[in-house]
């Protein structure tokens, strides 16, 4: 069985949605840098280009000084599909908007809006945020939440050791007063048979 082509562009299925449709969005114009399975450019995935491709920043397109119809590549580019990757957006409308208005990098904002919610549909499904059918769109993308709320953690354990050391602090309280008590009293005791032996 031959090995699948990791550049080539995806296919889509007999009835395509809205994700699907995002794939080829996202072949066309994020995975050059984001990687084909969203893992970002790493080396293992710059390895598959070919050689003379790999070394990005070496090269007159993306170097320190890329001639007139290149850019500059960041050094890191990071993962998009991934655990807690998308996690700076709230929902799926701020993603979109992000994307719309910040991508691709060499040319921000050159994606249709079709185009973003489609590439936004393709993140979300293959980060398992949305389940890929109906249509994500501007009317509902506020819904589809990214960061997942933290339940509120029940009480821990520790509360009540605090207590107990309040308690200890105060019966450790109490010993020294007891004991700064009890040498008063062995003082005047001292005092007063001091002052019956002189007389």
């Amino acid at each position: 069985m031959p090995t699948p082509d990791r550049l080539a562009e995806p296919t889509l299925p007999p009835a395509p949605t809205q994700a699907d449709y995002g794939a080829q969005v996202y072949w066309l114009s994020c995975l050059p840098c984001h990687g084909d399975r969203g893992q970002g450019l790493t080396d293992e995935f710059r390895a598959a280009y070919p050689p003379e491709e790999q070394y990005c920043w070496e090269r007159g397109c993306h170097g320190e000084n890329p001639y007139e119809s290149g850019f500059t590549l960041p050094k890191f580019i990071p993962a998009v599909i991934a655990p807690q990757a998308l996690a700076k957006f709230s929902d799926a409308a701020q993603l979109q908007a992000y994307i719309r208005a910040a991508m691709p990098f060499w040319k921000p904002g050159s994606l249709s809006e079709e185009e973003a919610w489609r590439v936004t549909a393709y993140l979300l499904r293959q980060n398992g945020l949305w389940d890929g059918s109906g249509e994500l769109n501007a009317s509902n993308a506020a819904g589809v939440r990214i960061q997942r709320q933290t339940p509120t953690p029940p009480p821990t354990p520790q509360q009540p050791q605090v207590q107990e050391r309040s308690g200890a602090l105060s019966w450790g309280l109490s010993a020294a007063a007891l004991v700064v008590l009890g040498l008063g009293l062995l003082l005047v005791f001292l005092k007063k048979r001091q002052n019956k032996a002189t007389i």
